[in-house]
């Protein structure tokens, strides 16, 4: 019993723990928070970005329930339709808190993250784990290798014929591989964004500090209007 509760995770993880301090984490967290700082948000592009990112967090909580990392290949849940659903997740926060942002900042940083993700970042990595895979488990990978792609997803879910049952989600599986720690992270950072698109019109009526307060008072009502409104 006291193996089995030091193997335990809490509910919470650091997501900057001993593993997660590599240059890549670090520098996409400063990138993170220059988004979160220069971002624009509007009801617009925050119906446009929020769906996104509830998307791609729901597909990481479920396909962190079913994986076994290296102790089990894992081919149930969305591992069926994709082999990496993770970093599929991953792209759809990003993307939608891009949209989210709707800033100069995110419409430049976004292709060159892309660019890095897809050029660099992940032909490496999923050169490195398929070897990795193939190692450990061999032809049944192999299999699972060449019937499942790497990103955009199979439309139907591949099984392997053996009658293998599939694996059932797990809460404590999903908390053992650190995905409460992200998720957290997600809500409040939709919690900033929401609070920067709140006062936006409080800065705005701050910067017409110079003007006569009856037209201050005049103009206020409109301030309070979606930007979109008051452009159009």
């Amino acid at each position: 019993m006291a193996g089995r509760h030091r193997a335990q995770k809490g509910v919470l993880t650091n997501p900057f723990r001993r593993g997660h301090r590599r240059l890549t984490v670090v520098g996409l967290a400063v990138a993170a928070l220059a988004l979160l700082a220069t971002a624009h948000p509007t009801p617009t592009t925050a119906a446009i970005g929020v769906p996104m990112v509830l998307a791609g967090g729901l597909l990481r909580t479920w396909a962190a329930g079913h994986l076994l990392k290296t102790r089990e290949l894992t081919i149930s849940g969305p591992y069926a339709y994709t082999r990496n659903p993770l970093y599929v997740g991953t792209f759809l926060i990003g993307a939608g808190f891009v949209a989210i942002a709707g800033s100069l900042v995110a419409m430049v940083a976004a292709p060159i993250g892309l660019i890095l993700f897809f050029a660099s970042y992940f032909p490496r990595k999923e050169k490195s784990e398929s070897e990795l895979l193939e190692k450990i488990y061999g032809e049944p990978y192999r299999a699972y290798h060449a019937a499942v792609p790497p990103l955009l997803p199979r439309l139907t879910a591949w099984t392997p014929g053996d009658g293998t049952p599939p694996r059932r989600w797990s809460f404590e599986r999903m908390r053992n591989n650190g995905e409460t720690g992200t998720e957290l992270t997600v809500v409040i950072a939709l919690l900033v964004l929401a609070a920067q698109g709140h006062w936006r019109p409080v800065e705005k009526l701050r910067a017409l500090g110079r003007t006569p307060p009856a037209v201050v008072g005049q103009l206020a009502p409109a301030l309070e209007q979606p930007e979109e409104l008051l452009i159009g």
